[in-house]
């Protein structure tokens, strides 16, 4: 089974994405989504509920998800509901600042930032990414991606599916990560660092310009 991942510029994009996916009948395990939630355009509620990850308290507070140890405690109900948006809440993931997820990816990012945590292999949606199945490379641009301010959208995909997907995620304006890793890369970036300090939402809003 092969993953296809994009790195969307705009949540709002990705979650047509997402809806269009599940339209064209992809089951919503096959779905996952981790977006930079900076500017806090995620509040902890999703379609008038609270999602599984989201504010318990009322008080703007993520009181599960504080730290990668206590959101693998609840990472099995990401994705609940009668689809995956259903499902989205607030995580804390190393290297990403507050981030909104749903889905199996978000799951395993979790896992793997507590193995880390723990003397495991490398760690959060980096280690996510490449289990999924994705190169270092692609693994390290599609994390910084989400540093910046952008959304991922996973997919997996059965033999002739993946073009299908490349399809729909791409014309939804989802990038793969050598156009973006290049551009990356003109700046001096090398690789992503999950101990370098989150974006600000100013620096993500010049992040996005840059793109548009």
């Amino acid at each position: 089974m092969a993953t296809v991942t994009r790195l969307f510029d705009s949540h709002t994009e990705a979650l047509d994405a997402v809806a269009e996916l599940e339209a064209a009948g992809v089951s919503h395990d096959k779905i996952s989504i981790v977006s930079n939630n900076t500017d806090n355009w995620h509040s902890g509620s999703a379609g008038g509920s609270e999602g599984p990850l989201g504010d318990r308290n009322g008080d703007g507070e993520n009181d599960v998800a504080d730290g990668a140890g206590k959101g693998a405690t609840t990472g099995g109900v990401l994705g609940a509901g009668a689809g995956i948006l259903a499902g989205l809440g607030m995580l804390a993931i190393p290297g990403l600042g507050p981030v909104v997820a749903a889905g199996w990816l978000a799951s395993t990012a979790v896992g793997a930032a507590v193995g880390a945590a723990a003397g495991g292999a490398t760690g959060g949606l980096l280690g996510a990414l490449k289990e999924a199945g994705h190169s270092d490379d692609e693994a390290n641009v599609y994390s910084e991606g989400v540093r910046r301010g952008g959304t991922l959208v996973s997919v997996k995909a059965d033999g002739d599916e993946k073009e299908r997907f490349e399809a729909i995620l791409q014309g939804r304006r989802g990038y793969d990560s050598s156009a973006r890793g290049d551009a990356y890369r003109q700046t001096g970036w090398s690789g992503f660092d999950a101990g370098a300090q989150p974006y600000t939402s100013e620096e993500i809003n010049r992040e996005r310009g840059l793109y548009r």
